[in-house]
């Protein structure tokens, strides 16, 4: 059986904590995501337990009647927690040394084996279509996994919100933006 799994950055938020919410234009884009998505298939919902992330998928899923389940591994990456004035730089060193690793944070290899073990978990179950809510540091990592190309200067261009199909049948896979912005 084709797995459909649809992978979405959260909209736009009012920071990075994670009971940070939607700022007012987030709110309205996550009503243009439920509009976008409204007639598609979907069996399931899995969200990041932060804020932003369930407020950007709650309009579909109320609109759909779909339960939101929540998943630790969807979080986003911690860099470090030391705070670095050239965090940038520092995150870009990690999409080149995978398993370059911070003062309190993870690698990209230890944060892309959480999320990967996620659609992982969603090959072997029985839904077809499943949606996931996420971050965009590891939604890069996850995207990196089945595209090698797809690196740090990809992250810079993630829009909030963002969404990716990854279609997956026997051992091959397509992953494509399907969002417009």
């Amino acid at each position: 059986m084709d797995k459909n799994i649809y992978i979405i950055r959260h909209c736009e938020a009012k920071g990075q904590s994670s009971d940070s919410s939607l700022t007012e234009n987030g709110f309205v884009q996550a009503d243009q995501l439920s509009d976008f998505l409204i007639d598609r298939k979907v069996d399931r919902i899995i969200s990041s337990p932060c804020l932003r992330a369930i407020q950007t998928i709650t309009p579909f899923a109320e609109a759909r009647k779909i339960e939101i389940e929540l998943d630790p591994r969807l979080t986003e990456r911690m860099l470090s927690t030391t705070f670095f004035p050239d965090w940038m730089d520092k995150l870009e060193a990690t999409f080149v040394a995978m398993n370059l690793k911070y003062e309190g944070g993870e690698s990209s290899n230890e944060a892309k084996k959480r999320i990967v073990e996620v659609i992982e978990e969603m090959i072997e179950n029985d839904d077809e279509y499943t949606i996931i809510v996420a971050h965009g540091g590891i939604i890069s990592l996850l995207l990196n996994y089945y595209d090698k190309n797809f690196g740090f200067e990809q992250w810079k261009t993630l829009s909030n919100p963002d969404v990716f199909r990854l279609k997956i049948s026997d051992a091959a896979y397509d992953i494509k933006r399907i969002w417009k912005d």
